[in-house]
């Protein structure tokens, strides 16, 4: 396989047309005193496209830039990835694969402790060579041009990367999609994979509803029944009709702010300090989205994966070592009677038993729905943790 340098490249044309059209945006009404009842909240999202139209995208580019970027053809795609090799005895090789609407960008900051533990008080022994793709159809990685780019055909599209870069066993770790594509690769390539490690439980095998496991009882099903209703209903467009949303989000970039702007404010912990996660990272996610011109084509995967989801049947299960790092909702973290390894997610942790070859089991006691982000040093702790035995 020939892996080719690359960098990302920031035109003038390019600035100039997205300054235009911020420049020209025809705003909606909002009405008042609201907040985020009806959606993203409309003076947040005014502050978020200021400091947007002020980020210096071009100064951040060339920061990133400072790191190892190649682009590869595989099957007929091109994928864009990171490498670093790691800094000790015997490292690792980790793929860490991001979701929606998320991007590499989600992963910059671990790749360091992760490649180069005795540079951040960590024991050399725990290196890893750290390998970040962009999912197909996201970032600088190629747009699919045909129908089904799903979870488990990208899980496939990883296992031949790492072979051709010569890594035939790997390790792999992801969030959201990523940790959908890192459990199918469990299933489907269990000589390949060293262990997965995951942000969610995102495979489980079929069953009556009356049988699947309540996780965390009554009261918690309930509240994750009524964030499903109010959170969720971008899955359901995304997953019916990712066409029609394109038209929005691809010619305005407020449209494509307020899109994902909302996600990332929902699905970060508010108990912590998230001015890096919604400052900066926030900024460079969106400009790697509107630079690629990559929200359809991300948007697709949900559309892929109505149509051809992974289901296990009854004794179906993923064979290869397999951790999770569970984000443990905030909403249940804030009941009183809650304590870390309380049983809250019991239900969860029997779906997962059922499912794969639990090595490792972790509620985070904190963060949200982006762990790179938002606790890099639990995550860093935990991959360590995971794999260390494996190695």
């Amino acid at each position: 396989m020939s892996a080719e340098p690359f960098k990302i490249e920031v035109a003038d044309a390019a600035v100039e047309d997205f300054r235009a059209r911020l420049a020209h945006t025809r705003w909606p009404d909002a009405l008042d005193g609201v907040g985020w009842d009806y959606g993203v909240d409309d003076g947040y999202l005014r502050g978020l496209v200021e400091r947007w139209r002020a980020f210096d995208w071009r100064g951040r580019a060339a920061e990133l830039n400072r790191l190892p970027h190649y682009r590869a053809p595989v099957d007929g795609e091109t994928i864009h990835f990171i490498r670093v090799p790691g800094k000790g005895p015997r490292p690792v090789p980790l793929m860490l694969t991001h979701g929606w609407p998320s991007s590499f960008i989600e992963y910059v900051g671990l790749i360091g402790p992760l490649s180069d533990p005795a540079a951040h008080g960590g024991d050399p022994a725990d290196a890893f060579d750290v390998i970040v793709p962009s999912l197909p159809g996201y970032g600088y990685s190629s747009r699919p041009t045909r129908p089904g780019m799903n979870p488990r055909r990208i899980a496939d599209l990883w296992v031949k990367l790492m072979a051709g870069l010569g890594y035939p066993r790997f390790g792999s770790h992801g969030c959201d999609w990523g940790s959908y594509v890192t459990a199918v690769i469990g299933l489907d390539h269990p000589d390949r994979a060293i262990g997965v490690h995951m942000g969610s439980v995102s495979l489980g095998v079929q069953k009556p509803r009356k049988e699947r496991p309540d996780a965390g009882g009554a009261d918690v099903g309930k509240a994750r029944r009524a964030w499903r209703q109010r959170e969720s209903a971008y899955a359901a467009i995304q997953g019916s009709k990712p066409q029609t949303l394109a038209y929005g989000l691809t010619d305005s970039p407020v449209g494509l702010a307020a899109w994902i702007g909302e996600k990332w404010n929902a699905w970060t912990d508010r108990d912590l300090p998230r001015e890096d996660v919604l400052g900066d990272a926030l900024l460079t996610n969106l400009s790697v989205y509107w630079d690629s011109g990559t929200i359809n084509s991300s948007c697709r995967l949900y559309y892929e994966n109505q149509r051809e989801p992974v289901v296990l049947v009854e004794g179906q299960k993923v064979a290869a070592p397999s951790g999770f790092f569970i984000e443990t909702p905030p909403g249940v973290r804030r009941r009183p009677d809650f304590k870390e390894g309380s049983g809250y997610l019991s239900g969860l942790r029997a779906t997962a038993e059922e499912a794969f070859n639990v090595q490792h089991w972790f509620e985070a006691p904190r963060g949200g729905h982006f762990p790179a982000l938002e606790t890099p040093d639990l995550l860093v702790d935990e991959l360590r943790a995971f794999f260390r035995p494996l190695r």
